[in-house]
């Protein structure tokens, strides 16, 4: 069996309509500033956890938060995933940084996000 290790979920990613008035709201909410600022994604650590928000749902479309299982080994966990079951809605990318992310279906359609850093 290769290294397909759950760290837990340490980031979730929201989708926002209106980024300038979710990030004050993130903001106020987390206590802080965020420590990424753009025009497609900001992003907020607060106590271990990474928030982001994306505008419009981003290009993955989102329509509702999703939680990110940060994993050892991306392909590993994502075979193990659809053997079991799950549907790959997002491959396997690179997100910049040396960040691969992906996100699979559930059998009820929820949406499951993995990041592995490498």
């Amino acid at each position: 069996m290769t290294d397909s290790t759950t760290m837990g979920i340490k980031t979730v990613l929201h989708p926002v309509t209106d980024l300038a008035k979710a990030k004050d709201l993130y903001a106020a909410l987390l206590g802080g500033p965020p420590q990424t600022d753009g025009p497609y994604y900001v992003g907020f650590d607060a106590g271990g956890q990474h928030v982001g928000l994306v505008p419009g749902g981003g290009p993955q479309a989102m329509t509702s938060p999703v939680a990110y299982w940060h994993v050892a080994d991306i392909e590993a966990k994502l075979a193990e995933l659809t053997a079991a079951g799950a549907t790959v809605r997002e491959a396997a990318h690179d997100v910049g940084g040396g960040r691969l992310v992906a996100a699979v279906t559930d059998l009820d359609g929820n949406v499951l996000g993995l990041i592995q850093d490498r």
